[in-house]
């Protein structure tokens, strides 16, 4: 197992994204390709878990799409993500807020965390 962990800390790819924890609104610029083209698109919501360690860390993102909740799963160090930026902090007592999938209008909202 420690050989393992050895060769991930070897390949490791240094990344400089911005310190983030669940409850927190993000944006991430993700390329996609299409064809023989390639955009980028912006995906907005909130952080409702982080999970993983090291080069397998995978981060879940929700935001409301008109009236439908859509959540992706991004990971980490994807080559994919070209930025991450932060847009406010939330206050929430948990690191896994799955409790948001079910309240709906205000209910839904976190409060933004003073720094």
């Amino acid at each position: 197992m420690d050989l393992v962990k050895l060769v991930e800390k070897e390949f490791e790819v240094e990344v400089n994204h911005p310190k983030f924890s669940a409850g927190d609104t993000i944006t991430v610029s993700y390329k996609i390709k299409e064809g023989n083209k390639e955009r980028i698109q912006k995906f907005r919501g909130v952080v409702i878990q982080l999970r993983g360690s090291g080069n397998t860390r995978t981060f879940t993102i929700r935001k409301m799409s008109g009236n439908i909740g859509v959540e992706r799963i991004f990971p980490i160090s994807s080559p994919f993500i070209e930025s991450i930026e932060l847009n406010k902090r939330g206050s929430v007592r948990r690191k896994r807020i799955f409790y948001l999938r079910n309240l709906t209008g205000k209910k839904a909202r976190i409060k933004e965390k003073r720094f």
